[in-house]
């Protein structure tokens, strides 16, 4: 640790702050700083290195805003996990639970709420509820391999899902067996910086990119069975569609 942040390192050009993020960065790189390891205090950093705690400071900062180094409120800074990039294509209707299975990863739900509510004037508008009805709510982190990736808040019909609490690994798999599950979707995606509840939830620093997806699902008679909002991590999930010539297009060219 000392050999990383000795004063004799940072003899190369540029800003100073830049000087001591490239050290960290290769330091991370050659293993001497793995994933969850603690980096020391700012001003322990600021009387190895010579600098000044402003320009530490700045350097960490800048490390933390690019997803390198995670600060945890009343624990310290720490080199951030390494999260594999995954694709995942659009024109397929699957779950979270069947997407992982597919790359022969490990799943887990962190459930934070499976219940059911009086349905919000969202709720009621995507779901075409009438008054007096109930929706179940559901709402979890979902976790590959150990690694927080999604947050997922699904809400149904209470008439589909009339016990929440029996929503165990696949809420697909449930549907299934009593032939709610959809068959079509629309999904919206849009950029979105994650809040602190969201960001501590997903391991990643607040104000951290991710995507946030609405989902809403179609039974065959056209009928809605699922509306699903779920955040994923930005530096985790790359989406990828696969686009064609419209039949008019083709008949044109050729």
């Amino acid at each position: 640790m000392e050999a990383v942040f000795s004063a004799d390192a940072l003899t190369g050009s540029g800003p100073l702050y830049l000087q001591l993020q490239r050290r960290i960065v290769e330091a991370m790189k050659d293993g001497r700083l793995a994933p969850g390891n603690s980096l020391p205090a700012e001003r322990d950093i600021a009387a190895m290195t010579g600098l000044s705690r402003v320009t530490v400071r700045k350097a960490v900062e800048g490390l933390v805003t690019s997803g390198q180094l995670v600060q945890r409120r009343g624990s310290g800074t720490f080199v951030a996990a390494r999260v594999e990039r995954l694709e995942q294509a659009l024109s397929l209707l699957t779950s979270f639970t069947e997407d992982m299975a597919r790359r022969g990863k490990s799943v887990e739900s962190v459930w934070l709420s499976r219940a059911l509510h009086s349905p919000s004037p969202e709720e009621v508008m995507a779901l075409g509820l009438g008054a007096g009805d109930r929706v179940a709510r559901l709402e979890r982190v979902r976790r590959s391999d150990g690694v927080p990736l999604a947050i997922e808040r699904a809400s149904l019909s209470a008439e589909v899902v009339p016990r929440p609490e029996l929503v165990d690994a696949s809420l697909y798999a449930l549907l299934e067996t009593s032939g709610n599950r959809p068959v079509r979707a629309v999904q919206r995606i849009s950029a979105a910086n994650l809040g602190a509840r969201d960001a501590e939830l997903l391991g990643v620093t607040p104000g951290a990119a991710g995507l946030k997806i609405e989902r809403i699902g179609y039974l065959p008679s056209g009928r809605v069975v699922e509306f699903t909002r779920s955040l994923y991590r930005g530096d985790a999930y790359d989406f990828a569609v696969e686009l064609k010539l419209s039949p008019d297009s083709e008949r044109t060219n050729g």
